[in-house]
């Protein structure tokens, strides 16, 4: 892509909200670097994280060198935008430790190598020096107090009564101001890039370099995601989806985004993914003609799972989702197994009640999801409903150690979808 097409680009795929003025123009005139934040409130970034972390990476194929600020200062402050509440502190080791984390994520996303080389920096090596008295006297004397409260990060903060708004969060935009102004110094970064959230703040970057480095700085933002109900994306009915496949496994991911609704899926593709126009607006034709086949979905959950996990994941995810569509769970390894267990309904049972003649499934078909009384149990297993491990039981099944995948687990099913995961306790 020739440098200058950035702004063209996010703009077909519907990730431009605002850009200050002169952006178009600087741009096109030569590799520039732009940097974007991010808030390390966790040891992982989540998919709502993503969406800034592409902006990253189209910057980057546009001829542009992208900076990944990890805040291991103003994580210790917290940022108010978009938040109805003061945000709990986190104590230096668990920021330090989130920092980190989401350095290794970073390094995965983006490309680190050749002219456009991206870079991660972390706010508190040039932070945390600063005296008090330096930061007010150099820095704060160029904030004017009207302006900032005017800012919707602290005027909607204001407007609670029961909540308002600390002065270590009121003083959080000036942090985030003066990180533009560092790295414009030290790297000649000339654009912040964000969510629609924080233009605020971006903006008083861009007036602390006027005012003190007499320079130019730029500003844009994306729209925040949101699902079609108008939730914020990012969420699944378990929690937030992360990155990191010890919180949230492939499998798991890779669902999220195959579960991804239609009216939603076109916006998807073009947020999270690197296919063209034409790719995608085809995607969305063969949608429409065979939306049983969710051929946008699919596209959507590999290309993003190939981009987070890389490709063996992915295909271990879909290795997982086949087998429980077609019931062939013992096909399964122990780390795929595991990956089947976390996402399904579960129960436990001792070891002892497998041995022996092993426990009758009318009696504990009513203790899972599967059944809620032992007639409804019988009902199930005479017209042969249920299964133990992909093979069809009956009435006079009974679950032993045998049944157990790798000596861990025994998956049951009752009709097409109905899983549940019986685990042996210790």
């Amino acid at each position: 892509m020739a440098r200058g097409d950035f702004l063209g680009e996010l703009a077909w795929r519907g990730m431009l909200h605002q850009a200050t003025d002169g952006l178009a123009d600087h741009l096109a005139g030569g590799s520039r670097t732009g940097y974007c934040g991010f808030d390390p409130t966790a040891d992982s970034l989540t998919v709502g994280n993503l969406v800034s972390v592409m902006l990253l990476a189209r910057l980057q194929r546009s001829g542009h060198k992208p900076v990944a600020v990890v805040g291991g200062a103003t994580g210790l402050i917290g940022d108010p935008s978009g938040k109805a509440s003061e945000r709990t502190l986190m104590d230096q080791d668990r920021v330090q430790h989130n920092v980190k984390c989401q350095k290794l994520q970073m390094q995965r996303l983006l490309d680190f190598s050749g002219p456009t080389a991206a870079s991660i920096v972390n706010n508190a090596d040039w932070l945390t020096p600063i005296g008090f008295i330096d930061m007010l006297r150099d820095i704060g004397k160029h904030f004017s107090v009207n302006q900032m409260m005017a800012r919707d990060s602290v005027a909607n903060r204001l407007e609670s009564r029961e909540q308002g708004i600390s002065y270590t969060e009121f003083s959080y935009m000036i942090l985030q101001a003066y990180d533009f102004l560092h790295l414009h110094r030290a790297m000649g970064c000339t654009l912040q890039l964000g969510g629609s959230d924080q233009f605020g703040n971006i903006v008083s970057g861009v007036d602390l370099i006027r005012r003190v480095a007499s320079a130019q700085a730029f500003g844009a933002t994306a729209p925040l995601l949101l699902k079609s109900d108008g939730t914020k994306f990012g969420k699944s009915e378990a929690g937030n989806v992360w990155l990191a496949a010890d919180r949230t496994t492939p499998y798991r991911f890779h669902q999220f985004f195959l579960n991804a609704s239609d009216d939603q899926v076109g916006q998807l593709l073009r947020w999270f993914t690197f296919m063209g126009q034409e790719q995608i607006e085809s995607l969305e034709v063969q949608q429409k003609e065979r939306p049983q086949a969710r051929p946008a979905q699919k596209a959507l959950a590999d290309a993003v799972c190939d981009l987070v996990h890389g490709a063996s994941e992915t295909a271990g995810a879909k290795a997982v989702a086949e087998a429980l569509f077609s019931g062939d769970v013992r096909a399964l390894d122990a780390t795929k197994l595991k990956d089947v267990v976390v996402d399904l309904p579960s129960s436990a049972v001792s070891a002892a009640q497998l041995s022996g003649e092993g426990l009758s499934l009318i009696d504990l078909l009513p203790t899972t999801t599967l059944a809620a009384s032992k007639r409804e149990a019988r009902e199930f297993l005479a017209a042969g409903a249920v299964s133990v491990n992909g093979e069809k039981a009956t009435i006079e099944t009974k679950l032993k150690t045998a049944h157990l995948l790798h000596g861990e687990v025994a998956l049951l099913k009752r009709g097409k979808k109905l899983w549940h995961a019986l685990r042996v306790s210790v």
